[in-house]
């Protein structure tokens, strides 16, 4: 199985990314502005991408300020069954943020192009955790 995975250091409080992660508000301004999200273990989140389909990720672990984990259950078919993990942990009030996207079947290029857009995201979670200006789907001109 293979694995995206990216790190990022975010200078603003652990809380500050784990609440931009976990709710509509923050993952509307970082990810999609279509989307229902609830912090809650077991809620499916729904994501759209304007693409003729929703993608939706089931909340399988969420530890305050430290973890974040999804199970995908609906998407591309690449992504059904794939997990994506957001692990926290905090320095001096910086933060680290290790994304992984895990249990990918092969590499494809579709895979590649994932991995492109998860840097995308994470770029976008810093800018929205430092200054409240994120850069969700909608807003993107590349």
């Amino acid at each position: 199985m293979k694995s995206i995975e990216q790190i990022n250091y975010i200078k603003v409080p652990a809380s500050i990314v784990y609440e931009a992660l976990t709710t509509e508000e923050g993952l509307g301004h970082v990810w999609t502005k279509k989307l229902v999200v609830k912090p809650e273990t077991g809620f499916i989140n729904e994501f759209d991408f304007d693409e003729g389909y929703t993608t939706k990720m089931k909340n399988i672990e969420l530890v305050k300020n430290s973890k974040v984990l999804w199970e995908c259950i609906e998407s591309d078919k690449e992504w059904i069954g794939t997990g994506i993990s957001f692990e926290l942990s905090e320095n001096e009030g910086v933060t680290k943020i290790m994304l992984k996207h895990f249990d990918w079947r092969e590499l494809t290029d579709f895979y590649r192009w994932c991995s492109y857009n998860w840097g995308m995201f994470l770029y976008s979670l810093k800018n929205y955790c430092e200054s409240k200006k994120g850069l969700p789907y909608q807003d993107r001109e590349f």
